[in-house]
């Protein structure tokens, strides 16, 4: 049996779900969709969008401010169970993680907090520091333990925004953007240990080092027509699922946000 599953940092789902763009949902043949970034709670959504026909969702919103942040999962598969959150209360209310418990793997759904403005002195200069950096390190740091923890009982998928361009191929200015948080050594760090835990990255497992390859753009100078983009959003399997990665994708061509969908097949 082949599993689809596919994600998409749709940048506010009503503004998406308002445009042509979203006849993507409507044709999916996906077994699961994981949105992030939605920006908002299912009740301030017209039933059809909250609940789709055909689909079961769920949905995980920030209690901590309203149009922020946000994650949903839509799926054909029925789960065993369906939480939200990390375990550690420091890093809930967001709205961040959805986690479905499936009869072959643990799927979670992730929108991974970014390092925020950059921090500036009393006279304007830059700093280097980055105001939820450590929000953020804390955060992964949490995440990957309670991976660790759930891959106890059975394989991992993990697919979401990570807000990290793992290596230089993997964005295409990576010298001017060093010191630019979503690059930063720290950060890439995380994906080195976490990589180095066993978490395969499905698109480099299938692609290779193929260049150009960006699932998010600024909407300023034109980046995405001039494809100077950053790739951060993935589909990770834990290694005991390496052999069952049938194909991963990245749809460069689906417009509606500064994102574009992932995707992945699982041959189970």
């Amino acid at each position: 049996m082949q599993v689809k599953l596919v994600s998409w940092n749709v940048n506010g789902i009503r503004a998406v779900s308002a445009k042509e763009d979203w006849r993507w949902f409507e044709g999916q043949d996906a077994q699961v969709v994981a949105l992030q970034e939605t920006k908002c709670s299912p009740d301030q959504l017209k039933p059809e969008l909250a609940s789709p026909a055909g689909w079961a969702s769920w949905w995980a919103s920030s209690t901590v401010k309203k149009g922020y942040s946000g994650v949903a999962l839509f799926s054909k598969l029925t789960p065993l169970k369906v939480e939200t959150e990390l375990p550690d209360p420091a890093y809930q209310g967001e709205g961040r993680i959805i986690h479905a418990e499936y009869e072959h793997f643990h799927f979670v759904n992730g929108y991974f907090p970014n390092g925020g403005a950059e921090m500036l002195d009393a006279k304007g200069r830059h700093q280097g520091k980055f105001k939820r950096l450590d929000y953020k390190m804390g955060f992964f740091a949490c995440f990957e333990n309670w991976c660790e923890s759930l891959r106890r009982t059975k394989p991992v998928v993990v697919c979401g925004d990570f807000n990290i361009a793992h290596r230089p191929i993997d964005l295409a200015r990576p010298r001017q953007n060093e010191l630019n948080t979503g690059f930063l050594p720290e950060e890439r760090a995380f994906l080195d240990r976490f990589t180095s835990l066993g978490y395969v990255d499905t698109f480099r497992l299938v692609h290779g080092d193929a260049p150009d390859q960006y699932s998010w753009w600024s909407y300023r100078m034109k980046a995405r027509e001039k494809n100077i983009g950053w790739r951060i959003d993935y589909f990770f399997v834990s290694e005991e699922l390496k052999d069952r990665v049938a194909d991963a994708w990245i749809e460069q061509d689906q417009y509606g946000s500064d994102h574009c969908p992932v995707g992945l097949a699982l041959e189970l």
